[in-house]
């Protein structure tokens, strides 16, 4: 049996929806966020939407209309101070805090567009992405500013607003958090940056706002509106941002809430966001889709180590939470969790890395609640496939499609598999991008006849369950975050003591997978040490080898092509 192509009956995934998913979700009734997202605030206003949790437990605290009415003033400071126009682009910076949320929704209103970036690039990796983005402003956190400073002539940043970690928690709570963080653990570096801190940028937006209303910024909006700029590697190496648009995300929104709706409840859900708010994951999850619920999320900035979730787990009645399969392994072997495991979780969602079958059951037995895994991509908003969360489950799988999207395996002639048979994973939904920002070669390769080619490989089961069995591109998942091989490669080579280089991932216990590179010499004087100096200067560290071997040659294939599979095969014999 060949998989169906649309308005074909033969989807077996069907069958699982029983009666708690709905097969066909509604178009949604708003023409964009900031539409929904002032709807939900209207409705929730009084109740608490984020709580930052520090270590040591300190935190503070925003309630849905407060958070309304900040990102109000922060969409006016957008469009009526600094000037900017529908569509540019606003870079957000920062780890997980309050400030996230007010200044994300901020720019939705102003109907400007968010670019996310990750806060612990590199000066190199920042300017790509401001460059690329085409960003005209950047709400950065001041523990990289220096960072900032090093590239910001290089780009097209015309403002710098600045936010601390504990921005909006009560006064004295805030100096002492800030004081120890300045002072004591000095994690805070000096800069020349010329910076309008956040709150005095919401002042000078409420100045500007008046009685206005922020809606005649948005109310224009519709599904075919850019929202995101969110960027992702490719083979090549080099980030692409990937186009979604209101629709994308608020399809996706739909798509997600049709699969949970059986354990959310409107006003009443607590959901821990270890995840950072910046990956798609965490922004569609534990965001957008908790808040349009009335959900108050637990926003913790660093889960590393795994031991600063400890208050935020004790302190709060979490019912959700995500994660990837290292945090949840984690959790599982730190004293104080397994001594009192929380009874009040009703599910937790693992993603962005394959769950280990070994964990899911110690979770489930130690929790008593659901971990159901599901896949997503940057380019789909993200959710593709979801496990039930109702019923039987079949563990160790990606689950099925959500409502509205069609899954199809090819081969590489691009031609359907036989059902059984690994292909290469397609989809096709309304949550798809509408394409890479500025590079249609790249989105003609990735998007064809409609379908996203997603470079992963799976089998369907005749239940229309799937399971990833390989990747067809190269790429390396450490602790949920991709790692592609040619861009460590690039910066490999570009040492001039190196004459050649291959990267690939290995399992690894602490993060899924782990960097190993190979490396010939061009010069036989140079050392590991060497090298770990020049990736320090040129990579995050998640993208940073863990191990560093040298060759006389490299596996190729007869035109010359490095064969990183066998340098893969040969670890993989040895483990």
């Amino acid at each position: 049996m060949t998989q169906p192509e649309r308005g074909q009956d033969q989807k077996p995934w069907l069958g699982q929806y029983g009666d708690h998913i709905e097969e066909m979700v509604s178009t949604p009734s708003h023409d964009n966020l900031p539409a929904a997202m002032v709807e939900a605030a209207k409705k929730f206003a009084a109740q608490t939407a984020f709580t930052t949790v520090m270590p040591n437990g300190m935190y503070g605290s925003l309630t849905y209309k407060k958070v309304d009415e900040m990102s109000d003033a922060f969409a006016f400071y957008l469009r009526e101070v600094l000037n900017l126009e529908a569509g540019d682009r606003v870079a957000l910076q920062m780890p997980n805090c309050l400030s996230y949320p007010v200044t994300m929704l901020g720019i939705l209103k102003a109907g400007c567009v968010v670019v996310n970036t990750n806060p612990l690039y590199t000066e190199e990796e920042m300017k790509h992405q401001f460059i690329d983005s085409g960003a005209k402003a950047v709400v950065i956190v001041d523990l990289f500013a220096d960072k900032l400073e090093k590239v910001l002539a290089d780009t097209d940043i015309e403002a710098v607003i600045s936010v601390r970690v504990p921005e909006f928690f009560p006064p004295l709570v805030k100096e002492i958090t800030y004081g120890v963080m300045k002072y004591w653990s000095r994690v805070i570096p000096s800069h020349q940056l010329k910076v309008t801190r956040l709150p005095a940028a919401l002042g000078k937006g409420r100045k500007a706002k008046g009685d206005q209303d922020a809606s005649k910024f948005w109310k224009g909006l519709t599904h075919d509106d850019l929202a995101l700029l969110q960027y992702t590697g490719g083979t090549t190496g080099v980030a692409k941002g990937a186009m979604l648009s209101q629709g994308n995300l608020l399809w996706n929104l739909a798509q997600i809430r049709a699969m949970t709706s059986s354990h959310i409840v409107e006003g009443e859900e607590v959901v821990l966001t270890a995840l950072p708010l910046y990956h798609i994951f965490a922004c569609t999850v534990n965001f957008m889709t908790m808040y349009l619920a009335g959900a108050r999320n637990i926003l913790v900035p660093s889960p590393r180590p795994i031991q600063r979730l400890q208050r935020a787990i004790e302190n709060y009645k979490i019912t959700w939470l995500t994660g990837v399969n290292t945090l949840y392994n984690a959790l599982l072997n730190e004293e104080w969790f397994v001594a009192f495991p929380p009874k009040h979780i009703k599910a937790a969602a693992g993603g962005g890395a394959a769950m280990h079958q070994a964990v899911v059951e110690a979770w489930e037995e130690m929790v008593d609640a659901p971990l159901v895994e599901g896949y997503g991509l940057t380019e789909s908003s993200p959710a593709v496939c979801f496990q039930t969360l109702n019923g039987e489950r079949k563990r160790n799988t990606i689950g099925i499609p959500v409502p509205m999207t069609d899954v199809k395996l090819v081969d590489e002639e691009g031609q359907l598999v036989e059902q059984g048979e690994p292909g290469e994973l397609c989809v096709r939904g309304p949550q798809v991008m509408q394409g890479y920002h500025g590079r249609p070669e790249e989105t003609a390769k990735t998007i064809i006849d409609g379908w996203l080619h997603t470079g992963d490989v799976a089998v369907m089961e005749e239940d229309g369950t799937f399971k990833i069995v390989d990747r067809k591109k190269d790429m390396i998942l450490v602790s949920g975050f991709n790692v592609y091989p040619n861009e460590i490669e690039d910066v490999l080579s570009s040492h001039d003591k190196v004459m050649e280089a291959a990267v690939i991932g290995v399992p690894s216990d602490k993060t899924g997978e782990e960097v190993w590179a190979y490396v010939v010499k061009r010069d036989d004087s140079l050392t590991v040490e060497e090298l770990i100096s020049h990736c320090g200067e040129s990579l995050t560290g998640y993208k940073k080898p863990r191990k560093f071997e040298f060759r006389e040659e490299l596996p190729k294939t007869p035109i010359g092509k490095i064969l990183r599979r066998e340098l893969r095969d040969e670890v993989l014999m040895v483990q």
